[in-house]
Parts: C-alpha cells; structure tokens; sequence
C-alpha cells in the first residue's frame, strides 16, 4: 500500500541538527516536512557521545535556523546541553517528526517525486527528499589482520562513554582525530595507569582559541580560498596557534591544512591533550598494523598488550543500502552533491551533513537548511 496525502509532503530522513534544520527553514517557507527518525528521539548520534564533548565551535555560530541556543550554555556548548536545545528547537517549531521509522531505500515514484521504503512496510511517497542521517552514521573498526581472533578489550570510539571504567588500567587509543585525541585527553586526566595514542599520519593540531579569537572564525574566512593559498596561510599560522610536538613523537604535517581537509581529514582542535602529552600522561605511539593473539602489533615492529583497546578510527556514511542504487554517491560513498544542489538525474533528492567543513559543521548545516528550503519552496 502507497500512502499518500492531498499534498505530497517533502519528507527529511534523521531528525539529527541537519534534518531538524531543514524541516523547520521548509515549515517557515509553508511546505510541509515530515521528520523520519529511526530511534525513539531527536539527536540520538549527540546522546550517545562521550560525556565530556563539548562543541569545538561557539555557540553563536553554531545555532539552527529560527533558535539561538542560550548564552547559559557557555561559550563551547557541552553534548548534553545540544541535545536538550535540539529538543527545544523541534518543539519550538512545532516539527512533525516520527521516530521509530527507518528508511531502508529511495527510489523515484511513478510520475515524479520519491517514494520511500521504510519500516513495517511503509510505502510513502513525497514530492522531495532531504537524507540528513548525518556524518558519524556507522562505526568503523579497520580490518587488521588478526581482528576476529583477539583476545584483548577493543571497543569503538562510539562505545566509550567517560574514564572511570578505565582507572588503573593501561589504554591504547587508535587514531589522532578530534575524538581520538579528546578521549586519549580524557583517560589521562581521569586516571588511567598508562595511555597511549596510535599516530599513523601527523594531523595539524590547532588551539581551539588564540589571544581569545577562535579557530573557527578562521576557518570562515578561508573557507573559499584556494587550497594553495590557505596551506601557505595556515603554514604561518602554525607558528603562533599550533604547538610543536616534534619532540614527542607528534612532528608537525608534511601536507597543507586545506589539502588535508579536503582529502577528509579535519584539524585536531585541542581540548588537553597538547599538555598530557609534554606532561608525559599521553605518549605517542606508531600506528597498528594487526592483532596478535592478545597483543598489538605497531608499525614500528613493537609489540604491546594494553588492557584495552579503544579504537577512534572513524565512521562511515552508510549511504549504499540507501541510494546507491541511484548513481549519487562517490567512490568514497559521499554524495556527489550536497545542500541546495541535486544530482541532474535526480531531482528532488538533497543531502546534508556529509562533510566536516574547518568553518563548523553546524553552521553550513543552517546554511544548506535555508538553501534547500528555498529552492523546494520555488518548485511546489
């Protein structure tokens, strides 16, 4: 059975920052957005971080659409704090959000718009799409060698929640991203016995404020500059906002700050782990090669046995099941087009919250919302 209404509505997949943005610049402009969420709530990828995220961008720059978030917050607004101003914001805007209803593919619907296959059976059928299921969609755990038979605690870096059940206890973490190096931080300040850090490519290391001005603004005004010329910058603003660590295994990036965000790789903000590591709390390791019965086998030949294994190796956009059928996505499984822009062959169909972006994931999220809203807007 088809489900249908007198106007088809224009139907947003994940009631995360991105999705609840959308439905709320298309409920401003008078068209109808119904929310799919897969789980019982909104924001459900920001209630399962680690309890001491706090966003690495300001609260002024990183509100929705129609809602500042409040200066009570704090400057770098703490996870739990978002989550409770993304419930506000659905309220605010009265959003027609359904939880519990995952959408497992799209395909275009006979005489145009998309129909959707979701949970139970539902065939629903809307005049638009907007897949906003969000960046950090599917953990992803490296297939090294050895993996299925290790006998030590591994965990993903979605799994970990706060130190406590880690005091005492020797910690490796994999992976120099912004999770991986606030996580190794916090296992440091919150008593693990020994933590060590995995490196296999040198990430630039940026302090999330110099002299009060905050890395983001930053990222703003480069954000349209050729790579060339915001590598040469970001050369000479290493000297005063990214600190040397060459002394301790962590030597500054060979590639530029530009070209390594658009290979996907975002700065690492520091948020403590700068001074663990010259306080000797952190050390810095090379890189895993496999697993050995219950050790770790590091690039460099060394062999080691933590106690735990925490692995800050990233996500996956999980996007195939999908649309990928549909011949809109990279050999990277990003979408080929994203915001206000559709694929040629596939109109209707948007997307949002596919890249990290150094000027701050929340802020291009308003800006897609109120780009994706007018051009549906336009075409009702």
């Amino acid at each position: 059975m088809v489900t249908t209404t007198p106007q088809e509505p224009v139907y947003v997949i994940g009631a995360g920052p991105g999705g609840l943005a959308v439905a709320a610049t298309l409920r401003a402009r008078g068209v109808r957005a119904v929310v799919l969420e897969k789980s019982g709530a909104v924001g459900t990828s920001w209630r399962g971080h680690y309890d001491r995220l706090r966003l690495h961008t300001t609260r002024r720059l990183s509100a929705l659409p129609g809602l500042r978030i409040p200066r009570s917050y704090g400057r770098w607004v703490a996870r739990a704090d978002l989550v409770r101003y993304l419930e506000a914001y659905a309220e605010k805007h009265e959003l027609d959000v359904v939880t519990g209803v995952e959408v497992h593919r799209i395909e275009p619907a006979e005489g145009g718009g998309w129909l959707l296959h979701a949970t139970g059976g539902r065939r629903l059928t809307g005049r638009a799409v907007v897949v906003a299921t969000g960046f950090n969609h599917t953990p992803s755990l490296p297939r090294w060698p050895g993996l299925d038979t290790y006998g030590g605690e591994l965990i993903h870096a979605r799994e970990y929640r706060n130190p406590e059940p880690y005091a005492g206890r020797d910690v490796l973490v994999v992976g120099i991203g912004n999770t991986g190096a606030e996580i190794a931080a916090d296992l440091a300040e919150g008593g693990a016995a020994r933590v060590r850090i995995a490196v296999r490519t040198a990430p630039h290391v940026l302090r999330r404020t110099t002299a009060g001005w905050p890395a983001q603004r930053s990222g703003i005004l480069v954000r349209r500059l050729p790579v060339g010329l915001v590598d040469l910058l970001g050369r000479g603003l290493a000297r005063f906002a990214s600190p040397d660590l060459s002394a301790y295994g962590l030597p500054r990036p060979t590639a530029g700050l530009a070209s390594r965000v658009r290979e996907g790789a975002i700065a690492v903000q520091d948020v403590g782990l700068v001074d663990a590591i010259r306080a000797g709390k952190v050390e810095v390791v090379a890189a895993v090669e496999d697993l050995d019965g219950r050790e770790v086998v590091l690039a460099d030949g060394t062999r080691i046995a933590p106690d735990a294994v925490i692995a800050a190796t990233g996500y996956r956009r999980a996007l195939e099941p999908l649309v990928g059928h549909l011949d809109v996505l990279d050999e990277r499984g990003r979408p080929v087009v994203r915001g206000a822009r559709s694929p040629r062959h596939a109109p209707g169909l948007y997307f949002t919250g596919f890249t990290n972006p150094i000027s701050g994931m929340l802020r291009e999220l308003a800006i897609d919302a109120e780009r994706i809203a007018r051009r549906i807007a336009r075409t009702k």
